[in-house]
């Protein structure tokens, strides 16, 4: 399942200038859509059948745009122009998207400045690749056409990495979109315009680099009523580890690779705590993850969750290992859906289970 559409851009061109020299300017307008939340009709928390509230998504802080270009009749492809915006809340307007690539009526913000830039007259093909973000983010090479550390080629960008690393990063992985590098259009990567000579018209939506992981849990009555309390089964702590933490693709989702599975340094997402007593028996949580496979390894998704019953020893955790086949050369990042339904004791605290899709 695809994730939520994070962005339109527009790409429009006028009529081609009377005087060659000065080329045929084009207009970026960037647009993001809205999540509006609404309140649970009753209870604090999320629980299976509880409509909950509607996730909500961090307008961009940071815009990063990078061009690319290839004169008509050549081979090679360099840089010919990059931007990093920073708009706040009050450069957005709600609208409404049109267009064929999602839903019509979908509502979005739309970036309400405007860049304008000139094509050059002698009309090259160009690529037009975005990221978005709420915050800042770092990357492998410079965005501009430094021979050494910067954007050269089709490589370099197709190349381009963000640090996962930071605590920072890792707690707004779901507010980072970009345009995935293989996404075609009549055989085009679709940020793609062709040298015309009159109007230059794109339009182009950015997706999550990051994969939602959906858990729900609940544990079944006969094992969670019994005569001797002691007895009974509750789920008293889950978290989520060796998630992805080291420089993930911004335009590849599906290409990340760890050489090893991380077992020290790793980011952990804590699911449920000891204190949420209304979470023992039955409950749902998300967080983002960025996808990876390990080199040599039979191309799996690796996630463990450790999780913790009755109040046991975090050490003594229960530890199941999350698998999913990952296709590399997927467009979009999964959507992840897992359940954890407790009907019999406990036996093996290592297992293996399938996720969902």
């Amino acid at each position: 399942m695809l994730l939520l559409l994070a962005a339109v851009l527009f790409v429009t061109g006028c009529e081609k200038s009377e005087e060659p020299s000065k080329g045929t300017p084009f207009t970026l307008s960037i647009c993001l859509p809205v999540e509006d939340t609404f309140a649970p009709a009753y209870a604090p928390r999320r629980v299976p059948g509880d409509p909950g509230t509607k996730e909500r998504f961090l307008l961009p802080s940071y815009v990063y745009i990078v061009i690319m270009k290839k004169p008509k009749d050549e081979a090679e492809w360099s840089l010919w122009e990059s931007y990093t915006l920073t708009p706040d809340e009050n450069d957005w307007t709600k609208t409404r998207y049109v267009g064929a690539q999602q839903t019509d009526g979908d509502s979005i913000y739309q970036y309400n400045a405007e860049i304008h830039e000139l094509l050059a007259s002698d009309r090259f093909d160009g690529r037009i690749y975005i990221i978005a973000s709420a915050k800042e983010l770092s990357f492998n090479k410079t965005l501009d056409d430094d021979p050494t550390t910067g954007l050269n080629s089709l490589a370099d960008i197709e190349g381009l990495q963000f640090s996962a690393a930071s605590t920072e990063v890792q707690q707004h992985l779901q507010h980072i979109y970009s345009t995935p590098y293989n996404y075609e259009m009549e055989g085009h990567y679709y940020g793609f315009f062709a040298h015309q000579t009159k109007v230059v018209s794109k339009r182009l939506m950015l997706y999550h680099v990051a994969t939602k992981v959906d858990i729900t849990w609940n544990v079944a009555d006969n094992v969670r009523i019994k005569a001797n309390p002691a007895d009974a089964v509750r789920l008293t702590y889950m978290e989520a580890r060796r998630l992805f933490n080291g420089d993930a693709y911004c335009f590849k989702p599906m290409r990340n690779e760890l050489a090893a599975l991380p077992t020290t340094g790793y980011t952990i997402a804590d699911i449920v705590q000891p204190a949420d007593e209304g979470l023992w028996w039955e409950g749902r949580a998300y967080f983002y993850t960025i996808p990876y496979v390990v080199t040599g390894a039979p191309g799996y998704f690796p996630l463990q969750m450790r999780m913790c019953t009755n109040g046991t020893d975090v050490e003594n955790a229960y530890r199941p290992t999350l698998n999913l086949p990952i296709d590399t050369s997927a467009t979009f990042v999964p959507w992840l859906r897992v359940n954890f339904n407790f009907s019999a004791p406990l036996a093996d605290r290592e297992e293996t289970k399938i996720v969902k899709v």
